[in-house]
């Protein structure tokens, strides 16, 4: 255990060095950089994790919300490193999360989560922020099959999430497990919510005894295959009409969930004699990750960009990338989990974010 945490000291002690001369290097190219360009390169989803004394915002092991597969630290990871990085996007800065202000801001609405776990994920992470920062706020917590909703009635707020790794329908026939690109039934539980953030890809994704799909449908055709970012599309764009055929952008605000990353193969951040997410202790360094694009990225862009009321992206990809150190690892349920995210960690950004944007609202 000392030789480990000793290899941590130094790797931090390193990574430190490093970000201070990239910050020198940078400042030095700033000077020639023209005021016009400057003003306009705030982008909240393009940045750097930066150490921060001050983090973690809230402790997950107190948090009763957490799912047990995701209190990496009660689980028993022992290095800290992972929970002092804040996001800093490049020229612009994110205001502090403050739980009074989001709930006052937010005073009688309903904001929901609709995805798969990486929803959860996010959800888990906001009922924690909230928890931590209105402790002695008033609230009730409910869990009714697919959705489990947090309400502080004295704001009026709920914050809700419901299960739904697919958006589109998801169907038993014959004895055959049927996903329905085409229609969505269950939409209902979506309206009358003021903001929506939506998430599906990594179920689409997934093969032998992980699938849960036998065949595809379209109208009236029945598919044994098809190519996954092909059937994703169609999906999507199913779940693109609905939102601009039923929800009132006037009263209600849609966001999409961009893609998390997965850390599986090392090679990826230019380690290839690294496995996977496993003894990672700290974020990729810099504004780049060196590795692949993920397919559905495309796909996603492509089909919002189509909206009629185009749903807000929250463009989490590049800033996930960079926490190859976030994910559970070896301290979830079971196996190797390189795909969720440690509570408190990186999902704590993610709506950090969506509460800076919902403020300039």
């Amino acid at each position: 255990m000392f030789k480990t945490t000793l290899r941590t000291a130094f790797a931090a002690i390193f990574f430190l060095l490093t970000i201070l001369i990239s910050q020198a290097h940078d400042n030095g190219k700033g000077t020639r950089r023209s005021r016009s360009r400057q003003s306009n390169e705030c982008n909240l989803f393009k940045g750097s994790w930066i150490m921060d004394p001050s983090y973690p915002i809230y402790n997950g092991s107190e948090c009763p919300f957490v799912d047990s597969g995701l209190n990496c630290q009660k689980n028993g990871r022992d290095d800290t490193m992972y929970l002092k990085f804040r996001w800093q996007p490049h020229r612009c800065a994110l205001a502090s999360f403050s739980g009074k202000r989001f709930l006052r801001r937010n005073r009688g609405k309903k904001i929901m989560f609709v995805g798969d776990s990486l929803s959860s994920n996010q959800w888990q992470s906001l009922a924690c922020m909230l928890y931590h920062s209105v402790p002695s706020t008033k609230h009730t917590f409910t869990r009714e099959g697919p959705l489990s909703n947090l309400s502080f009635p004295e704001y009026g707020v709920s914050v809700m999430y419901l299960k739904n790794g697919f958006l589109v329908d998801l169907v038993v026939e014959k004895e055959s497990r049927v996903l329905k690109l085409d229609s969505i039934s269950r939409g209902g539980k979506w309206e009358g919510v003021d903001v929506l953030i939506f998430n599906s890809y990594h179920w689409w994704t997934h093969s032998g005894s992980l699938q849960t799909w036998d065949y595809y449908q379209v109208g009236e055709e029945i598919y044994k295959d098809m190519g996954r970012m092909e059937a994703y599309k169609i999906a999507l764009t199913t779940w693109a009409k609905w939102v601009d055929s039923n929800i009132n952008p006037n009263k209600t605000r849609v966001f999409f969930q961009g893609i998390s990353a997965i850390h599986d193969e090392g090679k990826d951040w230019n380690e290839p004699n690294v496995r996977n997410c496993q003894g990672q202790t700290l974020p990729i360094h810099g504004l780049h990750f060196p590795g692949k694009r993920y397919p559905g990225q495309h796909v996603v862009k492509g089909v919002l960009v189509k909206m009629k009321n185009p749903a807000y992206l929250l463009d989490i990809t590049l800033l996930t990338q960079l926490r190859k150190d976030g994910h559970p690892s070896i301290y979830g349920d079971e196996g190797r989990d390189c795909s969720h995210w440690c509570l408190a960690g990186v999902p704590d950004t993610w709506n950090q974010i969506l509460y800076n944007i919902l403020l300039k609202k």
